[in-house]
This record gives structure tokens, C-alpha cells and sequence, in this order.
């Protein structure tokens, strides 16, 4: 991390502003997109159902394979071509986490790959691993998966699964694993300044937040 202050306005620059509810509705993926630039975040993060979005300034980003990451790896793949079709810059899609659970990180690695081939090289890339449902080691061969298989990010979370979210100690050592060759992004549970601080601290160079507002309002101008 560097040494410069967290001011609020580095931190929005490193903030997906996040909506992935299974209730939410058109209206709410617009109210969504007027806050994010109020906010001055880098990026929204929306389900890809509700691709198209008018977004200007602002990156896009939509899940594939959420949030369970049982889906067929082809489907994936499929999911994250048309929501990059439909305007997405960015996919963040969800590993087999039962493989992982398994040691069977050869299935996690063509996990990625098929979503990696599916998608433009300019399109970037993050893996969630949710890592609160996985060991150390799994962790680590995760990440390894994720640079082979040309990913741009290895991400904590979902925000979803019953084990929890974000931790420090696994963006520790995703970002002691990756070595600046990827981007960690730490998501899920992430509500206040305090705890974004210590997410970054640890080594996220990018925070998925749902409760943007509150979180940058801890943080000086």
C-alpha cells in the first residue's frame, strides 16, 4: 500500500459501488448509478439480468456465475460473454468453491480459463473464491489458478455465503500470493471506514462495498 493518506477520495477510486440483491429492480440499479457518481467510486456492480445500463463515467461490472459458483463452467463463460456484449467492462465470477474444497484445483483452473476465453483480453477479470469456506492452502492455490489462468483479480467474497465474507488474514495472503501481479479485491461485510481501512492496510487495491455512503464518510477529504 502506499504511503499517501486514505483520504475519501482514494478510497472511492477504489470502490465497486455494489448492488447484487435478488429483489432489486430497475429503479433500483439506476438510484444506484446516480449515488455511485455523487460518490465518485470507480465502478457499480450489478447482476447481469440488468445489463443494459446508462452508466457514463463510470466502469460497469456485472457476476457471473453468482453466487453459488455451481454453474456449468460453459454457462459461465456464456454469462460473462453477453454481459461484456451488453456493456460490462469488468466480470466478477464465482469459482467452483466445492472444487476448491476438494483439492481439485486443475477443475478450478479450467474453471477460470472457460470464463477467460469467453471474455475480450481487455475485459477485466476478478475470481471470487469465497474464502471464508476455504483453507489456507486452498486460498493459495486458488490465487495460483487465477494468475494461470489470466485473471486480473482474486476476490474475497460473494457477500452471500453463510461462512461470511471479507477477513484480514485471507486478503493478507491473497496479496501476500499474487505479489502485485494481481489486484485483490475484498468484498462482503465490509461496512465501515475501520474495516475498509484494515481490508486495504492488508493489501485490497479494490473494495466491494454495498454501503458505499457510509464507509467514505469515515474517511477525511
Amino acid at each position: 500500500m502506499s504511503d499517501a493518506p486514505l483520504t475519501r477520495d482514494r478510497v472511492a477510486a477504489m470502490v465497486d459501488h455494489t448492488l447484487l440483491k435478488p429483489e432489486a429492480t430497475g429503479a433500483d440499479v439506476a438510484a444506484l448509478i446516480e449515488e455511485a457518481r455523487a460518490l465518485g467510486v470507480y465502478a457499480v456492480c450489478v447482476s447481469p439480468s440488468m445489463l443494459p445500463v446508462q452508466a457514463a463515467g463510470l466502469r460497469v461490472a456485472a457476476v457471473a456465475g453468482f453466487p453459488s459458483g455451481k454453474h456449468h463452467s460453459l454457462i459461465k463463460g456464456s454469462e460473462a460473454r453477453l454481459a461484456v456484449q451488453q456493456g460490462a467492462h469488468e466480470i466478477d465470477m464465482v469459482i467452483d468453491v466445492g472444487a476448491a474444497v476438494a483439492g481439485d484445483y486443475n477443475a478450478v483452473l479450467a474453471d477460470i480459463l472457460t470464463v477467460r476465453e469467453g471474455i475480450s483480453d481487455e475485459t477485466v477479470l476478478k475470481v471470487i473464491l469465497e474464502t471464508a469456506a476455504l483453507s489456507d492452502e486452498a486460498i493459495v492455490e486458488c490465487c495460483r489458478a487465477a494468475e494461470r489462468a489470466g485473471a486480473h483479480f482474486v476476490k474475497t467474497s460473494t457477500g452471500f455465503h453463510p461462512a461470511g465474507g471479507a477477513s484480514v488474514e485471507a486478503v493478507r495472503l491473497m496479496a501476500r500470493t499474487v505479489g502485485g501481479r494481481l489486484g485483490v479485491k475484498a468484498s462482503g461485510g465490509i461496512r465501515t471506514a475501520e474495516a475498509a481501512r484494515a481490508m486495504i492496510e492488508a493489501g485490497a487495491t479494490r473494495l466491494g462495498l454495498s454501503g458505499t455512503r457510509a464507509v467514505l464518510d469515515g474517511f477525511p477529504d
